[in-house]
């Protein structure tokens, strides 16, 4: 049982935001919406704290209640996200050329920056995507996570990376998603080295089978974490080529626009 000194501190402001945050982190691509009782399961708050943290979440519209007596991730904290430099900034400048790469193939265009709290917790953001119906499906979304070793962005903003934070990097084992995804250090390595050669970066099949993707990092720009933007077609119809000299000439453009913005940063 607790203490009531532990109680009374975690009625502080720092135990609410601490126990909103864990409430708002149940909720998931798989699980959008959610009950009481499964938030209460995850979470460990007791009904009646749980029960007061939603009814204050609700009503400042952070969550919302949805059919089936669950919860949502609410619009006021859609509204709230989209006030992000990623959002009103990179995004933004970006969909334009985004587009431009979609009408010239059809395929997959994605945005991604560099999240990494720490390098073994390091994961590639997906802050923007262009699809259509004849594009390959693929994993990703908007505010979607993947892992960087097996994502054309992914090994765009690894490539980017300084020797020290790639130590850090490898001491974790890295995940196989498919029987094509590289896993051991001395090879992905030498993936990046290539990357950095020729100015893109590439996966055959690492994420998803049936696909290639092909994806330059943009350069350093202040007040923005390190980015990258990609392809991902079909292995069938892919030309690397010609798919490369597109992604590397949006970075190029977009890095360019983005600086232009603020040249004073």
């Amino acid at each position: 049982m607790r203490s009531d000194s532990t109680m009374r501190r975690d009625e502080g402001a720092d135990g609410v935001l601490e126990r909103a945050l864990d409430v708002l982190q149940c909720f998931s691509d798989d699980e959008p919406a959610l009950s009481a009782a499964v938030i209460a399961e995850r979470t460990g708050l007791a009904t009646s704290t749980l029960h007061r943290l939603l009814t204050r979440l609700t009503a400042l519209g952070l969550l919302a209640r949805a059919p089936g007596h669950r919860y949502t991730i609410g619009v006021r904290l859609w509204e709230l996200g989209e006030l992000s430099p990623l959002s009103v900034r990179l995004r933004e400048t970006a969909l334009p050329l985004m587009v431009r790469l979609y009408e010239a193939t059809a395929e997959n265009v994605h945005l991604a920056v560099l999240d990494a709290p720490t390098p073994e917790r390091a994961t590639a953001l997906y802050v923007g995507r262009v699809t259509g119906q004849t594009s390959i499906p693929t994993l990703s979304r908007m505010g979607g996570r993947h892992p960087l070793h097996t994502t054309g962005v992914g090994k765009a903003l690894l490539a980017t990376r300084e020797e020290d934070w790639l130590a850090e990097y490898f001491s974790t084992p890295l995940v196989r998603e498919t029987t094509h995804s590289i896993t051991t250090e001395d090879v992905l390595r030498s993936e990046l080295a290539l990357a950095r050669r020729r100015g893109y970066a590439t996966t055959r099949e690492e994420m998803t089978l049936g696909n290639i993707s092909v994806a330059a990092p943009l350069g350093r720009v202040a007040g923005l974490p390190p980015a990258a933007i990609g392809m991902v077609v079909r292995l069938e119809r892919a030309d690397e080529r010609r798919l490369a000299a597109l992604v590397t000439q949006a970075a190029a453009d977009l890095t360019r626009i983005l600086r232009d913005e603020h040249p004073t940063q």
